[in-house]
């Protein structure tokens, strides 16, 4: 009976994919690249066919969803950008301000400079 039982067990497979489709993602990463090897790149970005008189074909959704994505992206990175410029901008006049006023306070004069030199005219 227990001879039965292990050629049971011997004769349920087990696939599992999920590590097989991961395989090589953390090199790929590593090298700058998608983890996903169809991610991008002309199999992914290019249509699939084209009219016979030359005509491309109309885009499909997943190119489409990536286009969106990227613009939306572009979007985020211009509006980024324009928050730092003006964050340096108002850091910039604030130092000018602060400079400024140490400026005008180490201009003034101490007390009792008119007492110690006297008017040419008394």
């Amino acid at each position: 009976m227990a001879a039965l039982g292990t050629w049971l067990s011997i004769g349920v497979r087990r696939l599992h994919s999920s590590a097989v489709a991961r395989a090589g993602s953390q090199w790929r990463l590593q090298q700058g690249l998608a983890a996903n090897p169809s991610g991008y790149g002309p199999l992914t970005e290019l249509p699939d066919w084209s009219f016979a008189d030359g005509r491309p074909a109309p885009p499909m959704k997943g190119q489409l969803r990536r286009e969106a994505q990227r613009e939306k992206l572009a979007r985020r990175v211009v509006l980024l950008t324009q928050e730092m410029d003006a964050g340096l901008q108002a850091w910039k006049l604030r130092q000018q301000k602060l400079q400024e006023e140490r400026k005008q306070k180490h201009d003034l004069k101490p007390k009792g400079t008119s007492l110690r030199n006297p008017l040419p005219n008394q």
